[in-house]
């Protein structure tokens, strides 16, 4: 049972950043989604079967008062049958930070996490080449014309996001493993996941992107400063030799950043967020109910907030904003009980969720609470292991991967 609930978990980690290519539809979902159920389903015998959970810690507390407060909205929503809607799908995203600190109990467990998320946004970024590929065998005319490229079933926006995400924790596996060619698919994803989130043309991603890429150099040169610099001239030059791959529109809409930054309407987005602000001061205290924001700024259908922040605050109203903002706080505290090499990359990690959720509505994303459920994870490790742990704080990550699925629970420098 062990051993499942660990290969259910990894497999879980690996589909999530492209959980929305392979689709069975209802009632069934997506790869994510039913991989995080049949997770559930395995943890909770077990857990009968101990007769105790884990006890939970800070983050675990909050985002538990965070879904029971949303469901709690039910009584005072505006649209019921969304907040129903919604009750469910919060259930599946954040059920995984739960998940996370009670199957994972060793370094290994956090290693294999770590490596079945960057293989994931592997999988993501060869889906988005290949369709690039695609559309530039079909028409040479419609690739001089298109300017977004993504994986089918994907949105452009998420693409990047996920695909950021996997960039200092690819830089992490890179410093820490011994194996050569787990070495160089992590650095091999560095390009790779760069040209990717230069074609979906994602302005908020490509941003984002650059904070990923100065965290991996930073996390890099604090690893090993001589080597790190070769890497990374190698690195700049194939960045650099990527955008000539890159098609004249895609980049052109990139090249208009600064214009949005300075004076644009962000591709409408001001608009939202001024509606989504009346919204709020209709009902500031409680919200209008979980899933109910695009009736509440009287959008239309199918429109998001394209802003956590203020997503949260329109459907949970100060309330739930606070106990949302307690929980990144309680993420950043586990962050900060982290040490070295790990601590940059989740760091760096943060502060990329941190720039994609000003211009996304992320808090719906597994991707998100996977990620936390990993921090709040990495930071219980530490406190609990502290003095046996390497200095860089995680040992041989593919041999991670291989003993976290043993009964494992300390972990020897190396």
């Amino acid at each position: 049972m062990e051993r499942l609930k660990l290969i259910l978990l990894m497999l879980f980690a690996f589909a999530v950043p492209w959980e929305y290519s392979l689709d069975l539809g209802e009632p069934l979902g997506n790869v994510a989604r039913i991989l995080g159920i049949l997770s559930l389903v395995a943890l909770i015998p077990a857990v009968l079967m101990n007769g105790a959970v884990r006890r939970p810690g800070l983050v675990q507390w909050l985002v538990l008062a965070f879904y029971l407060y949303f469901v709690c909205s039910y009584f005072w929503t505006i649209d019921q049958e969304a907040t129903v809607e919604k009750m469910r799908a919060y259930f599946q995203v954040m059920m995984i930070v739960w998940i996370v600190w009670e199957v994972a109990d060793a370094q290994e467990h956090l290693s294999g996490l770590i490596f079945a998320f960057v293989a994931g946004c592997w999988v993501l970024a060869i889906l988005t080449l290949l369709n690039f590929a695609q559309a530039s065998e079909s028409s040479a005319l419609q690739i001089a014309d298109q300017a977004r490229f993504v994986a089918d079933g994907q949105d452009p926006n998420d693409v990047a996001r996920f695909l950021d995400l996997g960039f200092p924790l690819a830089a992490l596996l890179f410093a820490n493993e011994s194996r050569c060619w787990m070495r160089w698919a992590a650095i091999g994803y560095m390009p790779a996941g760069l040209l990717a989130v230069l074609l979906t043309g994602s302005r908020g991603g490509f941003s984002a992107a650059i904070v990923a890429f100065l965290g991996s150099a930073i996390l890099l040169l604090t690893w090993r400063p001589r080597i790190a610099s070769a890497i990374l001239i190698g690195l700049g030059i194939v960045g650099g030799a990527l955008f000539l791959f890159v098609p004249v529109e895609t980049l052109n809409r990139l090249a208009t950043i600064p214009g949005e930054v300075q004076g644009g309407d962000w591709n409408d987005r001001l608009n939202i967020w001024d509606a989504g602000w009346h919204a709020f001061r209709q009902a500031p205290i409680f919200g209008s109910g979980a899933g109910t924001f695009t009736a509440a700024a009287r959008l239309a259908e199918g429109d998001t907030a394209h802003n956590t922040v203020i997503a949260v605050m329109v459907t949970g109203g100060l309330a739930g904003t606070a106990i949302f903002i307690s929980i990144i706080c309680g993420v950043v505290r586990a962050i900060f009980r982290t040490t070295g090499l790990i601590r940059i990359a989740f760091g760096t990690t943060f502060v990329v969720w941190m720039i994609t959720s000003m211009v996304g509505s992320v808090e719906e994303n597994r991707a998100t609470w996977l990620i936390w459920g990993m921090m709040a994870l990495a930071g219980r490790l530490a406190i609990e292991q502290r003095g046996q742990v390497s200095e860089t704080g995680m040992d041989s990550l593919w041999g991670g991967l291989r003993q976290g699925l043993r009964p494992q629970r300390t972990l020897a420098g190396r």
